[in-house]
């Protein structure tokens, strides 16, 4: 429900100052970039390719178990806190080319900048 709450305090070392926020993280990327298998897929690249801004009002599909809603604005605010951060900017890559909903949302963004 909270994924930004890893990214807890603006600084340039995310390291040494919040050991479990980069922790949380790490593991988040690995279990999203798990392999999948034709009869199981990855339910963490699943979840990660599809969930949507919690001011979108359409409804998910039955096809997508595991979707759920988080607030775009706070996400997009936590990821240009963070560049510094290799796990960061990797998180930003992978929501970029895998959710379709955060690349339209970051997209519309007049403030583009601050992310790049």
């Amino acid at each position: 429900a909270g994924l930004w709450t890893v990214f807890s305090k603006a600084t340039p070392q995310l390291e040494q100052c919040s050991p479990l926020a980069n922790q949380s993280l790490l593991l988040l990327l690995v279990l999203a970039n798990l392999t999948n298998a034709p009869d199981t897929p990855n339910p963490y690249r699943q979840a990660i390719m599809s969930f949507k801004n919690t001011q979108d009002n359409t409804t998910f599909s039955s096809s997508t178990p595991h979707a759920f809603q988080i607030n775009f604005n706070s996400l997009y605010t936590a990821l240009c806190e963070q560049q510094k951060s290799d796990q960061a900017t990797l998180l930003l890559y992978m929501l970029l080319h895998q959710n379709s909903n955060v690349r339209t949302y970051v997209l519309a963004r007049t403030d583009i900048e601050n992310l790049v």
